[in-house]
């Protein structure tokens, strides 16, 4: 990683840890407030579906009108409280945090945790001890500055190679290839959909996902979700775009003439909230997230409000389990 870079990265984590400018949410969009407000259900985990998570956390509620799910953002400060009694834990920043917080309130049989948020689907089936609910539709693209002579589209072959650093340059521009930090389920899925298993060694990696403050240079790119961009494009949450624009890849564009999710682009996703196997007969966990008539699945305009589509497959609880 060049000093440049180095610094880049890390003014966006240390922003992101301290709350401070462009990377502070405002209070609707953030951690429950106040944050003893710990309800039934707590959520942890995804930057990607940390915001729509918050806006069901404040429409979802129970038959006495109370709000059931508590979702605490990827960042902030270094450690939440998630129940009233004990359960200070470290803040899990992305899927896989939030998945690996989920498996240790299991283990532990702490209650600390109910709900992670996960951008990625399951990637360990050495055992079902987890459920992966999808409930909404995302996709990922890459994103350049809007004043980067970068072309406008890309293939996934193109990807694959700037992400390898076996291409280096395009239109006279040195690329400058970055990643979102490890835990990110948006980079395991972008990774994983170009075919890349290990990023080359020009690619700087560690930025936080979905911050398009990052890119300083023409030759940055960096994946993105739609889903973010469209609902930071809004105004739904806080716009940290930068001068990020959103690129095709294989001529085909991540959102629709009227600015919403392209549910066809080639990188699109389900995202999922995970919660234990053995909880899916709690009333709560059940009523909330499992089945189409489940209070998630049917607040659709909650979710579209936050640029995701819609799915077919929503609340579906028979599918996908997995160790992680």
């Amino acid at each position: 990683m060049n000093v440049k870079s180095r610094a880049r990265i890390g003014a966006v984590v240390g922003a992101a840890a301290l709350g401070l400018g462009v990377m502070a949410a405002p209070a609707a969009q953030a951690d429950p407030a106040p944050i003893t407000d710990y309800r039934q259900l707590a959520a942890v985990g995804s930057d990607t579906t940390q915001d729509v998570m918050n806006g069901l956390g404040n429409s979802v509620r129970d038959a006495a009108n109370a709000k059931i799910i508590a979702s605490w953002n990827a960042t902030g400060s270094a450690t939440i409280k998630t129940k009233a009694t004990n359960c200070v834990i470290n803040r899990p920043n992305g899927s896989s945090a939030g998945i690996d917080a989920l498996r240790n309130a299991v283990d532990t049989a702490s209650g600390c945790v109910d709900v992670a948020r996960s951008s990625r689907g399951p990637v360990d089936f050495t055992s079902t001890d987890l459920t992966f609910i999808p409930f909404a539709r995302d996709a990922v693209t890459w994103a350049k500055r809007s004043d980067s002579t970068l072309p406008s589209n890309l293939t996934a072959a193109d990807l694959k190679g700037i992400y390898e650093c076996t291409v280096t340059s395009l239109n006279g521009v040195a690329l400058t290839p970055i990643l979102p930090q490890a835990n990110s389920g948006t980079r395991q899925f972008f990774l994983s959909s170009i075919n890349v298993t290990t990023p080359g060694s020009c690619v700087t990696q560690g930025a936080q996902e979905n911050d398009g403050t990052v890119l300083d240079s023409a030759g940055d790119v960096v994946p993105y979700s739609v889903a973010q961009y469209i609902a930071q494009a809004k105004g739904t949450v806080t716009d940290r775009r930068g001068a990020a624009v959103l690129g095709s890849i294989d001529g085909v564009a991540p959102r629709n003439t009227d600015s919403t999710l392209n549910s066809s682009f080639p990188l699109a996703r389900d995202v999922y909230n995970v919660v234990p196997t053995a909880k899916l007969g709690d009333p709560v966990i059940a009523s909330t997230f499992a089945g189409a008539t489940s209070k998630v699945c049917t607040d659709t305009a909650t979710v579209t409000n936050y640029g995701f589509g819609t799915i077919a497959n929503c609340g579906d609880s028979t599918t996908l389990r997995a160790e992680r």
